[in-house]
């Protein structure tokens, strides 16, 4: 007579893959957090560049040509209202400036979110 052997998991081999299961669970867990944060902070990074680009452009289109030294003003966009600051410099040529925006989310103006530099001419 032969005896069959029951073949299966011993009770080790069922604990190391489930604790091998745990690990990877919990570093998922901490890299789908990580990512999800990351989102917002490139959300608001996105906004700020398309304010800096709608100021600059609004310049052009105005036609104006703005006077050297800084300048602070806000804008609405997507519900929220961003603070930049306009740096404008003289350039080697006469009828053209050189117009820097710096955008932040806060009012302090303490951790800006993006900086365009651009040119307006006369």
């Amino acid at each position: 007579m032969t005896h069959k052997k029951n073949r299966g998991f011993t009770l080790i081999e069922v604990m190391v893959a489930l604790t091998i299961i745990a690990i990877s669970l919990a570093a998922l867990l901490s890299t789908s957090g990580t990512q999800a944060s990351s989102v917002g902070y490139l959300k608001s990074k996105t906004l700020a560049h398309w304010v800096a680009v709608n100021e600059l452009t609004q310049i052009r289109i105005s036609k104006e040509f703005p006077a050297t030294g800084d300048k602070k003003g806000s804008t609405e966009m997507a519900g929220t209202e961003w603070y930049w600051t306009r740096t404008t410099k003289k350039t080697e040529d006469e009828n053209a400036r050189q117009v820097t925006f710096t955008v932040y989310q806060d009012k302090d103006r303490e951790k800006n979110l993006s900086t365009l530099t651009g040119y307006a001419n006369r």
